[in-house]
């Protein structure tokens, strides 16, 4: 129950006024005014409480009566039609109603926006086995800047501090351990993408990684030819995700949301260098330090050597 922000008494409030007026033999008056109340209101809280009302909570303020309600046939055609995908000023057209009428039932109903008639897919979760089984591929835009943004300084004018051009944040996460690999490169394009494929698969397998499939969205730097004669070279699978479904990806996705929350905006950088230079810190930690909960609080190095049977 929400209690009136200016209410004197809550129920429990209320039941030891009573009790002190029914079982103690105070005065009316006295009770009310050890309650903060008014004579008045304590009488009628203890005419409800004696016509058998024992329950001392607030009344809805609902009304009794609706005469304008919308009956119940109507709100089901008002569903019905809101199912098969008609918007709201076209039911209204449809039944004769008035458009704030039709958009009233629908929010009541829960089906103010498209998305509530389509059930929501359910979460999929999924952990390869075994380190380099699949690892995780993405690419962050980042704009370059030249002293510290709005995020810090507020937005008005002269706080535009963006420079000409943009970093590319590319990610590389094992899908076993979330050990993480990371460069900022200058573009996002094939030749850069596969040059950094080839990196990180170098990098993991320096730590006893064999990579057997890549995972990437659909972009065009991943479905270049180039980028495929990488994949067959390490003689690794390629696996894409669903169009427009970045879920799927969604460990890489993570990942980037964990990288801004932590480094690329988690304090105030002078420059896209300065901003870079943080970066090789922080991956470091994030893979030796930083406990991942979805590992149950290992950090990825652990993690990883405990897949592998290594002595950390």
């Amino acid at each position: 129950m929400n209690i009136h922000k200016n209410a004197r008494l809550t129920p429990v409030g209320r039941a030891l006024m009573i009790s002190r007026i029914e079982n103690e033999g105070w005065p009316v008056a006295r009770a009310a005014a050890a309650s903060g109340l008014s004579s008045r209101c304590a009488y009628r809280w203890l005419a409800r409480h004696r016509g058998g009302d024992r329950c001392l909570n607030d009344r809805s303020s609902a009304p009794r009566r609706c005469p304008r309600k919308v009956a119940a046939e109507l709100q089901a055609r008002i569903e019905g039609m809101r199912r098969q995908r008609l918007t709201g000023p076209a039911i209204a057209r449809g039944l004769g109603m008035a458009r704030s009428t039709v958009g009233l039932v629908l929010r009541r109903l829960g089906l103010g926006k498209l998305k509530s008639l389509e059930p929501k897919s359910p979460v999929i979760r999924y952990e390869r086995g075994r380190p380099g089984e699949m690892i995780h591929l993405d690419i962050k835009k980042l704009g370059r800047i030249n002293g510290p943004g709005h995020r810090f300084t507020g937005r008005g004018p002269g706080t535009h501090n963006l420079g000409k051009g943009w970093d590319f944040l590319h990610v590389c996460v094992d899908d076993a351990s979330r050990l993480a690999y990371t460069e900022i490169l200058d573009t996002e394009g094939q030749d850069d993408a596969t040059a950094f494929l080839n990196r990180a698969v170098a990098w993991l397998a320096s730590h006893g990684v064999q990579v057997e499939r890549v995972m990437t969205d659909n972009g065009a730097c991943y479905r270049s030819k180039q980028f495929a004669a990488a994949l067959r070279s390490i003689q690794a699978r390629h696996v894409r995700t669903r169009p427009y479904t970045p879920r799927t990806n969604g460990k890489a996705e993570r990942f980037i949301q964990t990288s801004l929350r932590e480094w690329a905006y988690a304090r105030s950088y002078r420059s896209s260098v300065e901003r870079t230079q943080a970066a090789k810190a922080w991956i470091q930690d994030y893979n030796l330090k930083r406990p991942h909960s979805g590992i149950a609080g290992l950090t990825p190095w652990q993690r990883v050597n405990n897949l592998l049977g290594n002595d950390t």
